[in-house]
């Protein structure tokens, strides 16, 4: 809007000063004229039937004609002459204005005025001209940033509810600003507030149930489990306490997950040591990889942490060791170490698993983590839940290598880094 203004401005400011300019000069011209008609009538006043001015000419009308600090020159027919000359006011003019008329073959009349008081009236024109301008400018900025601040004004406030909103405030803002459009967001945004808390509020109430049900059913097993303990065979009470170890996990991962659900702010948890929650998903999983005659190691700084979620953490790389364990091949390498995207400030924290199988074909890998997609018969959720937690803590997970399989786990507030990002180690 203000650049529209300002070209507005210039586009009729400019041509309004020239046009002050030329009609005060046009102003001044047509008083010299007057003025010289006048004299002109004094001049054919004092003629002869024969056009002849007999004698002297009587200048004293014309004296009082002449401009301050001007000059008159008349030429008129004489019967001496042709033609007498008379010159009236001072000798000789300094830049003068200058305006003639004729009349007829033997006679002329000039007057030469000076320009200087021209020009002041010129730029006392355009002075006024250009402030009649500016006050308009400045009139038409200020209902300009009115109007706009009319309209910035609630998109902030509309921006700002949606933020909240996003951040889980689902307080309802009776707030409307005049606005049928902005209203017509503000009431959708009511309709989405109202829609999203009771939908939140039913996935809350359903993850109570669910875990209550699955720790209930968990305990009975336990209990199970608890009685083959006292078996006499010792390698069923070998089994069983194993299955209750596992039964014991799942139980400690679900309370994790539940809390979790309810605590959605990444940003002010306390770094966890990394090294030391991988640990007990590599052990649980080291005997089903050595059933199926591979190896899963595990390698890293142990003094590494990162803000995030154990739970998830651990739920997500048990992902991705049971992908490697079930589509990939050879040694599986669960490693944590720090890099540094191009984008990042600080380095990352990066947990990488690998395989030394196949890998993933060129048309599937785009599609890898879109929820519900499967190349290998499984349910194609496995994948897309991993990310799907570790985002929730503000991380990426990505495919990095496809064939051998890597994936890289980052840890922490980032932008996404693309596939083929250059990551690198800090010195």
């Amino acid at each position: 809007m203000l650049t529209v203004l300002t070209i507005t401005t210039m586009v009729l400011g400019i041509p309004l000063t020239y046009t002050a300019w030329l009609w005060v000069e046009d102003i001044t011209r047509n008083d010299l004229q007057n003025r010289l008609q006048r004299v002109a009538a004094e001049v054919i006043a004092q003629e002869q039937p024969d056009g002849m001015v007999p004698g002297d000419l009587d200048v004293r009308a014309a004296q009082a004609l002449v401009p301050i600090g001007g000059k008159l020159t008349i030429v008129y027919p004489s019967p001496q002459d042709n033609a007498t000359r008379v010159d009236i006011g001072v000798p000789e003019v300094d830049d003068p204005l200058v305006e003639s008329l004729s009349m007829g073959t033997l006679g002329s009349l000039r007057l030469e005025v000076p320009s200087a008081p021209m020009h002041a009236t010129q730029r006392q024109a355009v002075a006024v001209v250009a402030l009649a301008v500016l006050a308009s400018l400045g009139a038409a900025v200020t209902i300009a940033v009115f109007t706009a601040r009319r309209v910035a004004d609630p998109l902030r406030d509309v921006a700002a509810r949606a933020a909240r909103l996003a951040m889980g405030d689902f307080r309802p803002d009776p707030r409307r600003h005049g606005i049928s459009e902005l209203d017509r967001v503000s009431d959708v945004l009511d309709s989405a507030t109202v829609e999203i808390a009771g939908r939140l509020q039913r996935e809350h109430a359903l993850v109570a149930d669910v875990s209550h049900q699955l720790r209930s059913r968990l305990t009975a097993v336990r209990l199970r489990l608890d009685e083959l303990s006292a078996h006499k065979d010792p390698e069923v009470v070998h089994e069983a306490e194993e299955a209750m170890a596992q039964v014991d996990r799942l139980t400690e991962a679900i309370d994790d997950l539940v809390r979790a659900s309810r605590d959605e702010d990444a940003a002010d948890r306390d770094p966890i040591p990394v090294m030391n929650e991988l640990r007990g998903v590599v052990e649980e999983w080291k005997h089903p990889f050595t059933e199926a005659g591979r190896t899963l190691v595990l390698t890293g700084d142990d003094s590494l942490s990162a803000p995030i979620t154990a739970s998830r953490l651990r739920e997500a790389v048990t992902v991705l060791v049971d992908n490697a364990l079930m589509h990939g091949g050879g040694t599986c390498t669960v490693s944590v170490r720090t890099v540094r995207p191009g984008n990042a400030r600080e380095p990352l924290v990066c947990v990488e698993v690998a395989d030394e199988g196949h890998g993933v074909r060129d048309e599937l890998a785009p599609h890898i983590f879109d929820r519900g997609f499967s190349a290998g018969g499984s349910t194609g959720v496995g994948l897309a839940l991993a990310r799907a937690l570790i985002e929730a803590d503000g991380g990426r997970l990505e495919l990095q290598r496809r064939r051998p399989a890597l994936f890289a786990v980052f840890l922490g507030s980032f932008a996404p880094i693309r596939l083929g990002a250059s990551v690198t180690e800090p010195r």
